[in-house]
């Protein structure tokens, strides 16, 4: 492809248009001979300090903010982020038919997966993409990022639909939907989960959190797209008045939901009895998940689907039998005694809270937790999160979690603010195991933060670690301790 093609209909005088283009890439290590280098700025670094190294290894192009001196064609934009997107959709330029994509702050990796399980239940040709991969039935391919950047992102979206792909759930982040990395991106419905304190160490103010995920409704849908939205908070009802004002065709769905409206939720012991009402007509049925939060999220996803005429009985049908996402309230084994030892990715105040809430009316003993907070992230959530362990939990135990560049114990420190009788125990798989040893019949162990992952950082040093793992070593040794 010419750069010429690349930037077709961007109105840009370059010189050089007919140069042959072989790829692009924003990240210099990746740069190969006859790719466009996009210097881009960055939290902590601008990506020009990069452009010697580009160049070096072939770049025959840059796209910048700004003018600079290069041997090659330069294309000056003042969103160059936005311009990379739109140029990998035209590099690569299949996408799958119907693309969902679904922004919030907790609930999106489930959602997206819940709604990959309805459309595959109704013989559709689906995968999900986010914070866990690409999801396509029993294979998922690791990424590492919740929203890739635009290029991984539009290739991903290019090999799919190459595949065969017809369907696509996908997750919008707050940080890919304000650096653009979603503006090549076709798609048909936007969806909202839920909107609670996150990401205050990239974004200045809350308000700039809320206004970057209601991009996904101002800007990113098409005029003819469809909105479907939780409108059980405050900011589920804002971001459906803006969606409505824009003209989009917005369904609502929660307790207070007009389209899809919850009726009752009745836990069970491995299970929830729902009752839910779509366009007035009731359904009454079991759903295999544990948590409120969860049937919020299958739901979410069942409204997505109906809406869009996936047939009623199918939908139905899937959410009987729905299976849950990695890290998400995984039940990792449990005790001689029954005694469950759950993990979630549970990492905002908001997210624990339900969590611990979700966990209560499924145990009849104590409610044990295992948690920590990001090292180089927003500190004023870690005493909060202090106060909800202390309040929702029986016994907690503070440990450490990913401290990053900060001294791990001023971190716990800060938590045991907000729970100073709480139990400390720095070493996470220590933790874990105290927390294993201290379980009784009826009691339920929650270790909270990691969910999916597979690394603690500590500095700039990522080591191997999985509280999954831990959970079932240390049953095993329980176990083992106990023959």
């Amino acid at each position: 492809m010419t750069l010429d093609e690349l930037l077709r209909g961007e109105d840009l005088a370059i010189g050089n248009a007919d140069l042959v283009v072989r790829g692009l890439t924003l990240d210099s290590r990746k740069v190969e001979p006859g790719f466009v280098f996009a210097a881009l700025p960055g939290v902590k670094v601008h990506g020009r300090d990069f452009i010697p190294k580009a160049l070096a290894a072939g770049a025959s192009a840059i796209l910048t903010d700004a003018p600079v001196e290069a041997p090659v064609p330069v294309i000056t934009v003042p969103e160059p982020a936005a311009l990379l997107a739109r140029m990998a959709a035209r590099f690569y330029p299949r996408q799958p038919e119907h693309i969902v994509a679904i922004t919030g702050t907790n609930g999106k990796s489930s959602t997206v997966e819940f709604l990959r399980q309805i459309w595959a239940g109704a013989g559709l040709e689906a995968a999900c993409l986010g914070t866990l991969g690409v999801t396509r039935g029993n294979t998922v391919e690791v990424t590492g990022y919740t929203t890739p950047d635009a290029v991984a992102l539009q290739a991903a979206l290019d090999r799919l639909a190459g595949e065969g792909v017809t369907h696509l759930g996908m997750e919008a982040s707050s940080h890919g939907l304000k650096q653009h990395r979603m503006d090549g991106v076709r798609l048909s419905v936007g969806a909202f989960t839920n909107l609670t304190q996150d990401h205050l160490d990239y974004h200045p103010d809350f308000a700039d959190y809320y206004a970057s995920k209601l991009k996904l409704f101002t800007e990113r849908l098409p005029a003819n797209g469809r909105a479907v939205i939780n409108v059980d908070s405050e900011w589920g009802g804002k971001m459906a008045e803006t969606a409505r004002a824009r003209g989009l065709d917005v369904l609502t769905m929660g307790w207070r939901g007009a389209d899809l409206t919850i009726r009752e939720i009745t836990p069970r012991p491995a299970s929830q009895s729902v009752v839910f009402a779509w366009r007035g007509r009731e359904h009454a049925l079991d759903i295999p998940l544990v948590g409120e939060f969860q049937i919020l999220n299958a739901l979410g996803a069942a409204a997505i689907a109906l809406a869009d005429g996936v047939d009623e009985a199918s939908v139905l049908a899937t959410l009987k039998t729905l299976t849950g996402v990695r890290g998400r309230l995984e039940k990792v084994g449990e005790t001689a005694e029954a005694a469950p030892v759950l993990v979630d990715y549970a990492h905002t105040p908001d997210g624990l809270d339900k969590l611990l809430r979700a966990a209560r009316p499924h145990t009849r003993g104590r409610v044990i937790v295992v948690f920590g907070c990001g090292g180089d992230r927003d500190a004023s959530k870690r005493a909060k999160m202090g106060v909800i362990a202390a309040n929702q939990a029986d016994h907690v135990i503070i440990t450490d979690d990913n401290p990053r560049s900060e001294h791990p114990a001023l971190i716990r420190k800060a938590i045991l603010k907000g729970c100073p009788g709480a139990e400390e125990i720095a070493d996470r798989a220590q933790a874990i195991r105290r927390g294993v040893t201290m379980l009784r019949a009826g009691d339920c162990l929650l270790i909270a933060g990691k969910g999916h992952e597979t690394g603690q950082t500590v500095g700039d040093v990522v080591h191997p670690f999985d509280d999954r793992e831990q959970g079932r070593v240390a049953l095993a040794e329980r176990e083992a301790a106990n023959v």
